[in-house]
């Protein structure tokens, strides 16, 4: 019974295969005839120009040539494959021409690839054209294996040729692909720019903290001179120079310096503007390696006769000891400031100016890189306003507050100061000894100090410490009275220089080296003494 059943079956599916096709075909001719009564009975709404039995005949040949088509492909595999490697090949034509369109509009970045889409765009085109490809697409002809061989090798070779050179151009048309790389180049130029900012900050720092071989050779010459006549070099003050140096009701400065042309430029241009110069005393600290530099220079090229000048080294002041000075004490622990520790220590002298001169009421700091164009007298004669210190605010609306000097971070800095306030500049500084005294100033100077073993409140420098020491000590003056930048600035105008009475090349472009602006050179080299015979032994140029 089972043999039986599947007999039957067999049959049956068999009969039914056989009816298809005729039935299918029936369909067709049904479906086809009703279209063309349909259309001749019923009106049909076309767009203007159109005529209607041409959109009629139109839709209903090209109905009947797919349905034909997909009949014949059923029966005949060779005719499916035809049809899609002709399907195969007018896609990517059209792929192309799109391409070839963008390359166009992209213009001179995608030359090359406009040529390689049109180029293979014609060359499908011209396999297409091919009488013994062309006649594959004769439904009414069997298929020519051999030629539909040929066909579906020329295709397949062109298509991946097309496909590689899509993905070669990708970039060229991706927009994300695009964006990606515009950043990614963005990102490297950001970087080349960042690194070479901080090479030339730390060339600019080498050339800065480095001595120019001039100076070298100035200092040199000059020991040499002192060696070769050490008893005219002699400390001789008299008793009424010793009693000047004193003396509180003249006009004292102090110049903590290394720095010999610095440091004579500096009491140069304060002698020759001064209005009554021989009130005018000047003490200029050093430290032991430049000490008989010093001496002697200005023992050969004194401002003039009636001005005094003391030279001083850090090692005649017997207070300065680890004992009592923890930033010395904090040096000397550290093996990384062993050659530098004297050259820190002279900027933080300017912390003990009542020990160091215990007669005078008040003194005027300069820096070494400052020139004095105008008399300073007005200064000695200020009222203070009982603030232990003078100076002129730098502050800007986002810039130069205490928050940029100190870490704020910190509990102990963030519970006494305000980071909003506005921070003041070293380099031209009043000071009155009697307040500072009262106030106990170097004491907080050491409590602080004392308290940044770790740099942990600020880093190395004077600045900071100076403001935490006045902190709300400080008087502020009228912004003429020092104008700062002319060593990082090209912008300072020269009106406001005209107007300062004292201007500071402030920065790494110091006026005495090489890489000093050039704008405003002169301002300083004009109280350079050029005739003096070391000067042009050392080769300064001006």
């Amino acid at each position: 019974m089972a043999i039986r059943g599947g007999a039957r079956n067999g049959t049956s599916k068999a009969s039914a295969h056989r009816l298809f096709v005729p039935t299918m075909l029936v369909l067709v001719f049904v479906t086809a005839a009703a279209l063309v009564l349909y259309n001749g009975s019923e009106p049909v709404l076309h767009p203007a120009g159109i005529a209607k039995t041409q959109v009629g005949s139109s839709h209903l040949h090209a109905y009947v040539a797919r349905t034909i088509r997909a009949l014949k492909s059923d029966e005949d595999p060779a005719r499916a494959k035809v049809e899609a490697l002709f399907k195969q090949a007018r896609d990517h034509i059209a792929l192309v021409n799109a391409y070839a369109s963008h390359a166009r509009r992209a213009k001179l970045d995608t030359v090359k690839q406009l040529t390689s889409f049109t180029d293979q765009a014609s060359s499908l085109n011209d396999v297409l054209a091919r009488p013994q490809i062309k006649a594959l697409q004769d439904d009414s002809a069997t298929v020519d294996e051999e030629a539909m061989r040929i066909l579906e090798k020329e295709v397949k070779d062109r298509i991946k040729v097309i496909r590689q050179l899509m993905t070669d151009s990708k970039e060229l048309f991706d927009n994300q692909v695009k964006i990606q790389k515009l950043k990614d180049t963005i990102f490297a130029v950001n970087d080349q720019l960042t690194r070479a900012k901080k090479q030339g900050e730390f060339s600019n720092l080498i050339a800065a903290r480095s001595t120019p071989k001039s100076l070298h050779c100035l200092s040199m010459r000059l020991l040499e001179e002192r060696i070769s006549n050490e008893e005219k070099y002699a400390d001789t003050d008299d008793a009424i120079t010793a009693r000047r140096l004193r003396d509180p009701t003249l006009y004292h400065y102090v110049i903590f310096s290394d720095n010999v042309l610095g440091a004579a430029v500096v009491v140069n241009s304060a002698v020759s503007n001064a209005k009554h110069p021989q009130k005018h005393v000047f003490h200029v600290v050093t430290d032991k390696m430049n000490y008989w530099a010093m001496k002697v220079w200005f023992k050969m090229s004194p401002p003039n006769n009636v001005s005094y000048i003391d030279v001083k080294s850090i090692d005649d002041y017997s207070f300065i000891k680890p004992s009592y000075v923890p930033l010395l004490q904090q040096l000397e622990a550290d093996n990384q400031y062993r050659f530098i520790k004297y050259r820190i220590m002279l900027k933080h002298m300017r912390f003990y100016l009542p020990q160091m001169f215990p007669k005078l009421h008040k003194i005027l700091l300069l820096d070494d890189d400052v020139v004095v164009q105008k008399d300073l007298t007005a200064l000695f004669q200020m009222n203070m306003e009982g603030n232990v210190n003078a100076a002129v605010e730098i502050c800007t609306e986002y810039y130069n507050h205490y928050s940029h000097h100190m870490n704020f971070s910190h509990l102990l800095i963030k519970q006494k100061f305000d980071p909003e306030t506005c921070a003041w500049a070293y380099g031209m500084n009043m000071f009155d000894l009697d307040l500072w005294k009262k106030e106990k100033c170097t004491e907080e100077y050491h409590y602080w100090q004392n308290e940044n073993e770790n740099q942990a409140l600020w880093k190395l420098g004077s600045l900071p410490p100076g403001l935490i020491t006045f902190y709300k000590k400080t008087k502020f003056l009228d912004k003429s009275w020092h104008v700062l930048g002319l060593g990082h600035n090209p912008n300072v105008g020269a009106y406001k220089i005209k107007k300062a009475a004292v201007i500071q090349y402030s920065g790494n472009m110091k006026p005495w080296l090489d890489v000093a602006l050039n704008q405003y050179r002169d301002y300083w080299t004009k109280y350079v003494d050029y005739s003096m015979v070391f000067i042009q032994m050392c080769n300064f140029g001006h």
